[in-house]
């Protein structure tokens, strides 16, 4: 390394295939999730995107969003949680 011209390409070579790597497993990764999703409904969907947008969401969120039903909601949120698509923080109207 501590020469005048040192040889890079192990190091290139190395880093390259570590990208290579993080690409395939980034790409099973995009494809399992398309495969779940597309097994969700139109309003769930929703839910999970209005999440990976803003961090957390509440019920009152995606009603302001939808202009969907309270229970409707809360039926979507609960399936949500029991797949693990999504986490429940907290309780009562304070959840998100």
């Amino acid at each position: 390394m501590r020469t005048d011209a040192p040889n890079w390409q192990p190091w290139v070579m190395f880093f390259l295939r570590a990208l290579q790597q993080q690409m395939k497993r980034l790409a099973k990764k995009i494809e399992r999730e398309k495969i779940i999703i597309a097994a969700l409904p139109e309003l769930s969907v929703r839910i999970i995107e209005h999440v990976r947008e803003h961090g957390r969401v509440t019920i009152s969120d995606i009603v302001r969003l939808t202009g969907t039903s309270r229970d409707t909601l809360k039926q979507h949120f609960l399936q949500l949680v029991a797949e693990g698509h999504l986490a429940l923080h907290g309780s009562g109207r304070g959840a998100w």
